[in-house]
């Protein structure tokens, strides 16, 4: 292979390297800590090793730069992680694996397994309350009152905009999200229970669709699982300025729903005039759109 092609590597620091670093990591000159903190940074995942028994330092300053960089360099590999995951994937890739690797993009620290441990909680109290024979009305009202009475989720009226409402780990953590995150949920804990459940992405808002040989019923998981008809659907549409196109109640694909999830931030980020998270969705919305 042409040397021209393989990445150069940063050449491995030594203890002096390191100790050199660490002193002059809590200058108090802002110059000399963006001149270490880029140095460091350069290492990549390998300045971990040595940059994290720092965290505990008795000096504050040092204490809080290095979990700055610690920060900075597990939000970077969560970058490259996701966004490997949307440039492999297909259409009908792992919804909810995307999704947490989305939320470890912005929290990286959100530990997966154990959010899923928790979704894994929910859905085996609501194995001992929901009959599978009964109609399908009544399954979603034992769903819907466990998820938004029992529990408290709800849509987050008051600061809808919040980029947090888009990051499952913070939807759970507070119960309070968008459309779409808390359609996402729905989905998650509908599908642990076999449910044929399906998100619909109407213009300006998100629902799911419970879809059986005998019954089709919209979820607006917003709304504390407010239950709607194909009409009272068709009606939302006609109103809309997009007006009534087949698509629109056609059920989206995960990776379409991932990539609305990003859109969605990106514009966020924009109206919040942060740059560098609007260009990090950026490049996730041009991910899954190929």
């Amino acid at each position: 292979m042409n040397a021209s092609f393989i990445a150069e590597k940063e050449p491995a620091l030594s203890e002096s390297q390191r100790k050199a670093l660490l002193t002059l990591l809590s200058d108090e000159d802002l110059a000399v800590y963006q001149m270490v903190r880029q140095k460091i940074v350069s290492c990549g995942e390998g300045a971990l090793d040595w940059l994290q028994p720092h965290l505990l330092s008795r000096e504050p300053l040092l204490r809080r730069r290095v979990q700055e960089i610690v920060d900075h360099l597990a939000r970077q590999t969560a970058d490259t992680r996701f966004l490997a995951f949307c440039v492999s994937q297909g259409e009908d890739l792992h919804a909810e694996q995307g999704v947490w690797l989305l939320a470890q993009t912005r929290y990286p620290d959100a530990h997966a397994v154990a959010y899923q441990a928790v979704l894994d909680s929910y859905a085996d109290d609501l194995r001992d309350r929901i009959d599978s024979a009964a109609p399908a009305r009544q399954i979603l009202e034992t769903l819907n009152r466990y998820l938004f009475q029992e529990l408290g989720f709800r849509g987050n009226e008051l600061d809808y905009y919040h980029p947090d409402n888009s990051y499952l780990n913070r939807v759970m953590d507070f119960r309070t999200g968008n459309p779409v995150s808390l359609c996402l949920l729905y989905l998650f804990l509908g599908w642990r229970l076999h449910l044929p459940l399906a998100g619909i992405g109407l213009p300006g808002h998100f629902l799911c669709r419970f879809q059986s040989s005998t019954s089709e019923i919209y979820v607006d998981a917003f709304n504390r699982g407010r239950l709607l008809t194909r009409a009272d659907c068709i009606r939302y549409l006609v109103q809309t300025s997009q007006g009534l196109q087949d698509g629109f109640l056609t059920p989206m694909r995960p990776r379409r729903i991932l990539l609305r999830v990003c859109s969605n931030l990106h514009q966020i980020y924009l109206q919040m005039k942060e740059p560098r998270e609007a260009e990090r969705l950026k490049r996730y919305v041009v991910a899954l759109a190929k």
